[in-house]
């Protein structure tokens, strides 16, 4: 049997590896500048070339954004959240509705199998905020308590696969929340769905918690269709 020589990582490979390290442990957040190019070289101890050349890589990857004139910044906490950034910008809101419905669907049914005391007090918490919200017909404030109540949900799945993926899919789910707003801000049967959701988590129903999203979710369908 033929067996491959293992490869030494080249010095470029390695400072990428590090940076994507700094970005997915959050040492350096989403939307923050990286140290100037001249304080990396030294940090790193590697010439001008290859931090370039790393850094090259890491915009490709979609990790890193340069901005001329500016620096370059942190637009993705990991490579898959850039590799799905740049699949979802070419997906339109019913794409990504039917991609939202499947993960909160299957996160509904978990959270109503694994949810403890603190998953549902969060819960709660946020479901109140999103009426309060609707009864001072505030928008803006309803679509934050949205998906947070959305992403509560998916905590209390304990399925960290899925919590990981629905955050970095958190920016365009985002957007079909705002695009959506005034129809589900002002919509009685939204807010029903909403409790009806949360009462099947706490009384661990699974089928009721999956047919809750599969209502909420076809009711922006047909909305846009």
């Amino acid at each position: 049997m033929d067996i491959a020589k293992t490869n030494r990582l080249s010095l470029v490979e390695q400072i990428v590896s590090q940076i994507e390290s700094l970005i997915e442990s959050g040492a350096w957040e989403v939307g923050s500048r990286i140290p100037p190019e001249l304080e990396l070289m030294q940090q790193l101890d590697v010439s001008r070339n290859t931090l370039r050349e790393a850094i090259r890589a890491l915009v490709h990857a979609g990790l890193l954004q340069t901005k001329q004139g500016s620096g370059t910044y942190v637009c993705s906490s990991s490579t898959l959240g850039a590799a799905l950034q740049k699949r979802l910008q070419k997906a339109n809101l019913i794409e990504i509705l039917e991609v939202r419905h499947a993960l909160e669907r299957e996160a509904a049914r978990l959270a109503a199998i694994r949810r403890n005391k603190e998953d549902l007090d969060d819960i709660q918490t946020h479901l109140e905020a999103c009426h309060e919200a609707a009864e001072a017909k505030d928008s803006k404030t309803y679509v934050e308590a949205d998906i947070q109540l959305h992403k509560a949900i998916v905590n209390a799945s304990h399925n960290r696969m899925l919590v990981d993926l629905y955050e970095q899919m958190s920016a365009p789910l985002q957007q079909s929340v705002h695009n959506l707003s005034e129809i589900t801000c002002h919509s009685d049967f939204h807010h029903h769905v909403h409790r009806k959701l949360v009462e099947a988590i706490i009384g661990q129903d699974t089928d009721l918690a999956a047919e809750a999203v599969n209502e909420y979710i076809e009711q922006f369908i047909e909305t846009l269709t």
